[in-house]
């Protein structure tokens, strides 16, 4: 990749959460060094966003524009050729997705989006991981909310407690940790039509897991003989009342936890026994009652095509808040592992979880593929934030104002 004209694509760029990628980038550490472009399917539309961009001491006109076409394959194949590391904002992924990742690996490209859509994940692993893996890239879903907190917080806790475990039982105690999720702010239209589309499709879906499984093991992030001696699990759902936050914890099955799951079959760390339990935690039992039958309603009517098109004209794709909303929202997430009687708290705290802190986690994941590489692990293949990039991501994202930081 050393002969490439840029460090960085950005492509959705035009769209509300890629300019706000764009703009992170234009004012990133290493925007003295950093040679990135913008791309999407109108220069116009790309020259505004340029435009717009923050003054940061940075000479506009050194960034590049590069049409490029979700629907043209030629013209995706020849971005992801100009670039070490492309970012993609273009969703829903299940419908857009796949594309842009086929160019990526045919072109030996590395990748960052920001899915929360399991049945995409799960298509990219089974369709490109094996060759990613042998080519040496790394295909890295979920670089957003979903699910950089709870994937890293997960990470950032269990190398806590192997502290404390010391070095002769650290990766070699099992370990349980539970995440506890709280957070203030709107969703965008993005994850609204992801949503939407993932819940119609969830029959379909079933029936692709039955023939994966029936296929046998897929190679999904390297390492696989660690991941082959290491047994990791969720653990059983159960709605209960946790006297710690004062609060009632319920499962939230999102892609997060298996997000989690996925890095501990990877690192070494988690030991040879790791559980993982999720949840959201509401602090009135009534909430929890109302949000799963509004929930089971929006899941029905997606399965029928007209109320689908109309649950999907509920919000914008591009639809945003404004930015006196965004500064208001905030996330919080809490980590709790376990071993051999020693317990370590922590919590993962940020600002405006669906839209800047997003924008900053995957602006932040593409630099860390890009200028970190001999600070980050060694796995490849279509894999997760936390095993492609680990603790160098931690890092970059404390000196970007997101906390991690141990509580007891």
């Amino acid at each position: 990749m050393a002969d490439r004209p840029y460090d960085i694509v950005v492509f959705g760029a035009t769209g509300f959460t890629g300019e706000l990628t764009a703009q992170h980038l234009a004012g990133c550490n290493e925007r003295e060094q950093l040679r990135w472009a913008i791309a999407g399917r109108s220069k116009n539309k790309l020259e505004t966003v340029i435009a717009n961009l923050p003054d940061t001491g940075i000479d506009k006109s050194s960034i590049g524009l590069i049409e490029a076409d979700i629907g043209d394959f030629r013209t995706l194949k020849a971005m992801a050729s100009q670039t070490k590391v492309l970012i993609t904002t273009v969703g829903p992924y299940l419908n857009f997705g796949e594309n842009v990742v086929k160019a990526c690996v045919e072109a030996g490209t590395h990748y960052v989006d920001l899915t929360g859509e399991p049945e995409f994940v799960d298509s990219m692993i089974h369709l490109y991981g094996e060759v990613a893996e042998k080519k040496k890239l790394k295909i890295v879903n979920c670089c957003g909310f979903d699910s950089i907190p709870h994937d890293l917080g997960a990470l950032f806790t269990v190398n806590a407690l192997n502290q404390l475990l010391g070095p002769d039982k650290a990766g070699k105690t099992p370990i349980s940790c539970e995440g506890f999720v709280q957070a203030g702010g709107t969703f965008s239209g993005g994850t609204w039509h992801s949503a939407i589309n993932q819940f119609s499709r969830l029959i379909q879906y079933e029936k692709k897991k039955k023939a994966w499984r029936s296929a046998g093991p897929t190679s999904n992030q390297g390492n696989a003989e660690q991941s082959a001696k290491r047994k990791v699990s969720a653990m059983p759902p159960n709605l209960k009342y946790r006297d710690a936050f004062s609060a009632w914890a319920c499962p939230f099955p999102t892609i997060d936890p298996v997000v989690v799951r996925r890095t501990a079959k990877a690192r070494d760390q988690y030991g040879p026994n790791f559980s993982y339990g999720h949840y959201v935690l509401v602090k009135q039992l009534p909430k929890i009652l109302i949000g799963s039958l509004g929930l089971g309603g929006i899941v029905a009517l997606s399965q029928i095509e007209k109320t689908k098109d109309l649950l999907l004209k509920v919000k914008d794709p591009g639809q945003g808040p404004s930015e006196s909303e965004r500064q208001k929202a905030w996330f919080k997430v809490r980590m709790i592992a376990n071993a051999e009687g020693i317990c370590v708290w922590s919590e993962i705290t940020g600002g405006d979880p669906g839209y800047g802190e997003t924008s900053k986690m995957l602006a932040e994941s593409a630099l860390c593929l890009a200028f970190d590489e001999d600070k980050s692990p060694q796995n490849y293949g279509v894999t997760t934030p936390g095993a492609a990039m680990g603790e160098a991501l931690i890092e970059r994202l404390q000196n970007n104002g997101i906390s991690f930081k141990v509580i007891s």
